[in-house]
């Protein structure tokens, strides 16, 4: 239980640092946002790498590089829709 609460809130520091360096913010609904981090430190585990939760994995480690978080597709996603996809970043109102 202590490894995963450190691997949690290692996986939410870097979210953090990710959203400040970029200008966005972590979902303010903490319940949503430890959901998703959750998520990406079960993938970091059982696949090596932080798989964005909320898309399915193909098996091919090269093809899957691209929903690896952030994945390719959340920059268009924040522009356009204000968040990503799995609801971990959002754009700043």
């Amino acid at each position: 239980m202590a490894d995963e609460n450190t691997a949690e809130a290692d996986m939410l520091k870097w979210a953090k640092g990710l959203a400040q360096k970029h200008g966005w913010m972590l979902n303010p609904d903490e319940k949503q946002m430890h959901t998703v981090i959750r998520g990406l430190v079960r993938n970091k585990e059982k696949f090596g790498r932080p798989y964005c939760p909320c898309r399915l994995r193909s098996g091919d480690e090269e093809k899957d590089r691209s929903i690896e978080c952030p994945c390719v597709y959340h920059r268009d996603e924040i522009e356009h829709d204000g968040q990503c996809h799995c609801h971990l970043y959002f754009k700043k109102v």
